[in-house]
């Protein structure tokens, strides 16, 4: 599999204030991409990131816009699905 590389991410309005509908911050999001424990493709040139932030695992769903630097769609508080993708992997 291909490491996903994220330096930079892409914030607007819509995407914090869609986050903060899952309680997840801006800043928690931003910290839990230094720590990608996994990744897949998804639709639509997607990725779907499981990371681990201070607080719990969350999922981030982004999209890639340039080299290393991707759109935020929707961060989460990561399903137990998506935790154990990262103990079968």
């Amino acid at each position: 599999m291909t490491r996903i590389v994220i330096k930079r991410l892409v914030w607007d309005s819509y995407n914090i204030e869609y986050i903060k509908k899952h309680g997840v911050t801006e800043e928690e999001v931003e910290n839990a991409v230094k720590l990608i424990k996994y990744h897949k493709h998804t639709r639509n040139q997607r990725y779907l990131v499981v990371c681990e932030s201070d607080k719990r695992p969350v999922t981030i769903i982004v999209a890639r816009k340039l080299l290393n630097t991707y759109y935020v769609v929707s961060a989460r508080t990561a399903k137990r699905s998506e935790r154990k993708w990262n103990y079968d992997k």
